[in-house]
């Protein structure tokens, strides 16, 4: 008998490929096929000269919901956008309003209205019209597969929206895309909305739609991605709960940002590890999705009103003439439905790799070393004379990590670096498997090679996924102490002795937390801070060590010479328990060494509390999540990564008040 695809377009092909949910839980799965670590090259790594934003979506609407305000700021300030929609969007083909909730469906006239909702959002954006004119044309790609491709500029600003209209659901009600990434040998195949200068059907099977997502990251050569979570918390609920809530049996999320993000970071590692000048210069960012649903809102009125105005063009009403026969718009998004819609998605904007950017050590003449991830490889980068800069980075490999490090100063001033690795990273019914991976110096210059401290899950690969991004300390006894979030939303713990020898892994329980935890020295001992849905979560290395009656924190928790300091839901006030209050207005976490508070603005821009004083830097960097703060005797040194990867530092001495 031979082999045959199978078609995601009927009872046959659905039964043959069994429950259709996230990425990768068929089981039992085969043993994984785990890649080493990347090694260090020590030459220097790629730089970028322009930059351009890159957005995976799995829906019309996820980049407005998700991704907004870091895209916003980006692409206001002159970013070139590219949004890249990987299903069509029709749903159930109800263009469901107020008054009508169950309109006669039409899902190739439901996904043209949602195209059109994009482009008069996109348009008010750039501050033309509602109803500018957009160039709408087919773009075809190696392989023959064609995409729509819509294009608009404006005084030098230029955003693309490119749809690949892969259909969302079999005829049997089943979703494609999370069976495309779990199941071998699937096709799926794409809705033509109407009006679309696509005429005929296309069919993707997995390494298509990967070789499409890798083929336009050559072709546009993003500095900056930005896609959904590919491993979302477990949530659990009842069956009707999940339904009401949009979310996936076992999941915080919908199955198709799941495996969309999937697909994405697939394509990011065969574009970063196949590109044959070197690991192209691209910075990462995962947002969290339906998980907001499920944790403080954490934007407040004056980043979230911007935020839900670029939905209300989206959403449109039946009322609206745009000349679109399909309709105008996303109707049941119209007017103020995001922000009166009890899942608040659009209240609160989470990453699933929170924590700085870049982390830094300075040294003992002053010179500031950093380091990051730039091709989903770690990189170093090294402060040029005079404090201009920082040189050009310097590969050390470890890939492919997440976006954002950890690490610790031994105790003879030799750097530790943590990653979080995405180890297997295939589908089609392999096991997808994240690890915790170590680097040490050895010398000036010098590295070993990178190890791996496995995952505080074992082998529970599903579990494993859900692992956070690593935190460490070193103790006043010269041993370091590793933290990371883990599936249960507590945190585990690894210890290196001063042989350089780690201990197993330990469950410290606790939570549930958010992921961005804070580990310090304070008192003599080990201290880990993190944001909880009622409270400030307190551990030691023994366990749990509850504090009395703290206010809930929205993000991270900072803490510097003995004060903790975050942002409360909702709101752009700074609390410091316990402490004076403390005038320093702004959205999002902020970051402490000694008496200096690192933050964003409510603006989005790079801001300082110094004694009181709150601090700019004169050139305003543009920067991604994530600002890093350390203070020395020269005083405090903020720096990050920029939309075009390229990093930014600041000495406030030259700042403006």
């Amino acid at each position: 008998m031979s082999r045959r695809s199978l078609v995601l377009g009927g009872t046959a092909a659905l039964a043959a490929a069994g429950p259709l949910t996230a990425c990768s839980r068929t089981a039992p799965a085969p043993p994984p096929h785990l890649t080493a670590p990347s090694p260090a090259s020590g030459l220097p790594a790629a730089q970028a000269e322009r930059a351009l934003l890159l957005q995976v979506l799995a829906h019309p609407d996820d980049d407005l919901y998700f991704m907004n305000p870091d895209a916003q700021h980006a692409f206001g300030t002159g970013t070139p956008l590219v949004c890249v929609y990987v299903t069509a969007g029709e749903a159930d083909g109800r263009n469901k309003t107020p008054g009508d909730r169950r309109p006669a469906p039409n899902k190739a006239a439901y996904s043209a209205a949602r195209h059109q909702g994009l482009r008069q959002s996109y348009a008010a954006q750039l501050g033309l019209p509602l109803f500018t004119p957009w160039d709408i044309t087919a773009l075809r790609l190696r392989g023959g597969l064609q995409v729509e491709l819509n294009s608009l500029e404006h005084r030098g600003r230029r955003v693309e929206l490119i749809h690949l209209d892969l259909a969302m659901h079999t005829p049997a009600g089943h979703m494609g895309v999370p069976a495309l990434w779990r199941e071998p040998g699937l096709l799926l195949r794409t809705l033509v909305p109407d009006g679309s200068p696509l005429r005929t059907v296309q069919s993707y099977s997995h390494d298509a739609l990967t070789g499409v997502l890798v083929e336009l990251f050559e072709r546009y050569r993003p500095t900056l991605v930005h896609t959904l979570d590919p491993d979302p918390d477990l949530q659990v609920s009842d069956r009707a709960t999940q339904i009401r809530d949009s979310e996936q049996p076992g999941y915080s999320d919908h199955a198709d940002h799941t495996a969309v993000a999937c697909f994405t970071w697939a394509a990011l590692i065969r574009w970063t590890q196949g590109a044959a000048s070197g690991p192209p210069a691209v910075a990462v960012t995962a947002f969290r999705g339906y998980y907001n649903h499920h944790w403080p809102k954490n934007l407040p009125p004056q980043v979230l009103r911007p935020k839900a105005a670029h939905l209300v063009p989206y959403g449109a009403g039946p009322d609206w003439s745009c000349g679109d026969p399909s309709g105008c718009g996303d109707y049941n998004v119209g007017g103020d439905r995001p922000l009166t819609n009890r899942k608040g998605w659009v209240r609160a904007t989470h990453h699933r790799y929170p924590g700085p950017r870049l982390a830094l050590f300075p040294g003992a003449d002053g010179t500031l070393t950093a380091y990051g991830v730039l091709g989903l490889r770690a990189v170093r980068y090294t402060e040029a004379d005079g404090g201009s800069g920082f040189g050009r980075p310097v590969d050390l490999g470890g890939g492919p990590l997440a976006p954002v490090l950890g690490g610790a100063a031994l105790p003879d001033g030799r750097h530790l670096i943590l990653g979080l690795r995405l180890a297997a990273m295939g589908g089609r019914g392999a096991r997808d498997v994240r690890e915790i991976v170590a680097l040490e110096q050895r010398g000036p210059g010098r590295y070993g090679s990178w190890t791996s401290l496995g995952n505080p899950e074992g082998t529970d690969a599903d579990r494993g996924r859900r692992t956070g991004v690593p935190v460490a300390v070193t103790a006043p006894d010269g041993r370091v102490h590793l933290f990371v979030r883990n599936a249960a939303q507590g945190i585990s713990t690894r210890v290196r002795d001063t042989a350089g020898s780690w201990s197993p892994w330990r469950d410290l329980g606790g939570g549930p937390v958010q992921d961005g935890l804070t580990a310090v020295v304070a008192d003599g001992g080990v201290h880990v801070y993190a944001p909880g849905r009622d409270t400030v979560h307190h551990w030691t290395p023994d366990g749990p060590a509850p504090l009395a009656g703290l206010p809930v924190p929205a993000d991270a928790v900072a803490f510097a010479d003995g004060r903790l300091s975050y942002r409360p839901p909702a709101s752009p006030r700074l609390l410091s328990p316990g402490g004076p209050p403390v005038d320093f207005p702004g959205y999002g976490p902020v970051a402490a060494a000694g008496p200096y508070l690192l933050g964003l603005g409510t603006d989005g821009r790079v801001q300082l509390l110094e004694r009181g004083r709150v601090l700019r830097p004169a050139t305003d960097p543009v920067t991604l999540d994530g600002p890093a703060l350390v203070a020395d005797r020269r005083g405090p040194t903020a720096a990050g990564l920029s939309p075009d990867a390229r990093p930014w530092l600041w000495r406030p001495s030259r700042a403006k008040a």
